[in-house]
């Protein structure tokens, strides 16, 4: 079918034909073409919600530490330390 749109060509290693056939398991009737556009956009989503859920753990975390250290630094710290460095 013509299109303006960039096209890619994939060789169907072992590792991607069984792939596929695990596909065709999970989206039966579709081509091999098809099944490996659903891969594609499978894999995105996955990695997509991974790093969302990263997101969210570290943030948690960070708002979960957030203030436990105050009042462990005296004021003028950073100061003081500071004068011991070459200039």
């Amino acid at each position: 079918m013509p299109t303006a749109r960039p096209r890619h060509f994939v060789t169907e290693t072992d590792q991607v034909a069984e792939a596929l056939d695990r596909a065709a398991e999970r989206w039966p009737g579709l081509s091999r073409s098809q099944l490996l556009v659903r891969l594609a956009l499978e894999a995105d989503r996955a990695a997509t919600e991974h790093l969302e859920a990263r997101r969210l753990r570290r943030r948690a975390a960070i708002a979960e530490l957030s203030g436990t250290l105050t009042g462990v630094y005296e004021p003028g710290y950073l100061d003081t330390l500071r004068q011991d460095w070459p200039e």
